[in-house]
């Protein structure tokens, strides 16, 4: 299926490893330019050399939480590429422990680096016909586990944030989604951590996915892209879980 985005050009935060990773290659394949960042300038280099034989992508390093240089980035973007039809707002700190410091670390990258973000590329997706702004939650911000912390309370924030922009935005054209992953493997994660560090919790974890594995970045990273392209443009306000399954309750 042609998604329609070849040449458009999309935005993606923690764009060298996971899920935000996956995302700029999925995008790449679809003939998308990408721009892309992360907070080591290392990693961004790597990534973007290894993404040179898939197409355009442009890596720049620095924290998002820094809300100047995030709107520098933004403006930077545009002009490079002249003009922003899909953002990914995929960045978390994964500060999942219960403490006061880690409150402070998922809010302002988490959160405010979603509304920072937000606030920043709205103005030029307005004059995008593709226009898609999709923000990465997560399972844990629909409901209570063992993340229900400072990690699972702004990604249920971010959830409630997105959920009120899209009405808002909707007679721009600009489509306003969350996306919620649940358990994802990958090199770098929080799983593999939690699988050397406390076996008993991950084979606990590992037990409430119904499909008897956890997902992969790429699996998430397909729906994101799909969700993006104008293939789901009467898709606005949804908060998409990508889960195998795992979560239990009802969406009304």
């Amino acid at each position: 299926m042609d998604l329609k985005i070849g040449g458009k050009t999309a935005m993606v935060t923690g764009g060298t490893r996971g899920i935000g990773r996956a995302i700029v290659e999925s995008f790449l394949a679809e003939g998308a330019d990408v721009a892309f960042c992360a907070r080591s300038a290392q990693a961004v280099v790597d990534a973007e050399m290894e993404f040179a034989s898939q197409g355009r992508a442009i890596g720049t390093a620095f924290d998002v939480s820094d809300s100047v240089a995030l709107s520098d980035w933004v403006l930077a973007t545009a002009e490079e590429f002249g003009g922003i039809d899909m953002v990914v707002s995929s960045v978390s700190a994964l500060a999942i422990p219960d403490t006061e410091a880690n409150w402070y670390q998922s809010f302002n990258v988490d959160l405010m680096g979603t509304v920072n973000l937000s606030k920043a590329v709205i103005p030029y997706l307005k004059e995008s016909d593709v226009a898609s702004l999709i923000a990465i939650s997560s399972v844990s911000g629909r409901e209570a586990d063992f993340a229900s912390g400072p990690y699972g309370t702004m990604k249920t924030a971010i959830i409630g944030y997105m959920a009120g922009l899209a009405p808002q935005l909707a007679g721009s054209g600009v489509r306003i989604n969350t996306v919620s992953p649940g358990n994802t493997y990958h090199e770098g994660g929080v799983w593999p951590g939690i699988e050397a560090d406390d076996p008993e919790l991950f084979d606990y974890a590992l037990g409430l996915n119904p499909s008897g594995r956890m997902g992969t970045p790429e699996e998430t990273a397909a729906s994101v892209v799909f969700l993006s392209s104008p293939r789901s443009s009467r898709t606005s306000g949804a908060n998409l879980l990508i889960d195998g399954a795992l979560t239990r309750g009802i969406q009304f």
